[in-house]
């Protein structure tokens, strides 16, 4: 059987989180430079970004930069920044075509000029689209994001606008980058390692977690439908029993 056709449209997650992971790995297997594997990654996204949009998913979510890829060899950060740019003047068209907002959150203004104009081009083309909103955190750090966060209603507290007292769960998400979003009901991270590596800390509280070895560039429209199954078995207790959850039949 398709393995799309095994997926219950009426319990599709609404937000699918992707740590996007393994292209270093992947290009090294094929005696190439890490480069080599971040540019067939790009294949990945693409197979990635269609087939959630075809399924009907609001929100997806890609991690594409951390803070930390700062650190990396500058050569690769600046090939990496290349690709960015050559890759979303690339898919405007598609985004365009297919009804897909773009957004962005992280510290963007770390990123170069020409990557940061040719994203904000590409926001505003697509702004108006309303089929699903395709998520870049770039430059991003959770940490990085929860602490920008506490500034700006600390700032709020001390000018009198907010009353410590008042501040709830909510008054944090509304300062997230995320805002206006609904958090992931769906993480899934490819090459084998499980972690989240400070993705979204705050929003993947109540997530469903899905490691596959699959490395990055081979990941494919198949490989998400198997992880969206695997989520549509799994039994969503937001802390309750089983029983409290599943309907008692006589």
């Amino acid at each position: 059987m398709e393995k799309k056709s095994q997926i219950d449209r009426e319990k599709l997650p609404r937000h699918i989180a992707v740590i996007m992971d393994g292209n270093g790995r992947w290009a090294k297997r094929q005696g190439h430079a890490r480069v080599f594997g971040h540019k067939h990654g790009v294949t990945a996204v693409r197979e990635t970004v269609e087939a959630a949009a075809e399924l009907g998913i609001q929100y997806l979510t890609l991690y594409a930069f951390s803070t930390e890829n700062w650190n990396r060899p500058k050569l690769e950060v600046d090939a990496l920044m290349e690709l960015l740019v050559r890759t979303i003047k690339n898919e405007v068209k598609t985004l365009m075509k297919n009804d897909i907002r773009l957004a962005v959150i992280g510290k963007t203004d770390m990123l170069p000029d020409r990557s940061r104009n040719k994203l904000a081009e590409a926001m505003e083309a697509t702004k108006h689209n309303k089929r699903m909103t395709l998520v870049l955190a770039l430059s991003y750090s959770s940490k990085w994001e929860i602490t920008e966060a506490i500034r700006a209603i600390a700032a709020q507290a001390k000018d009198g606008k907010l009353d410590p007292a008042g501040i709830t769960e909510q008054t944090v998400t509304d300062a997230l980058g995320t805002k206006g979003m609904p958090d992931p009901e769906l993480m899934i991270r490819t090459s084998g390692e499980q972690r989240i590596s400070n993705f979204l800390l705050w929003q993947l509280a109540y997530a469903e977690l899905y490691f596959t070895e699959t490395l990055w560039p081979d990941f494919r429209k198949d490989d998400l439908y198997d992880a969206i199954i695997d989520y549509q078995q799994r039994e969503r207790r937001f802390g309750k029993t089983s029983e409290q959850i599943k309907p008692i039949t006589n």
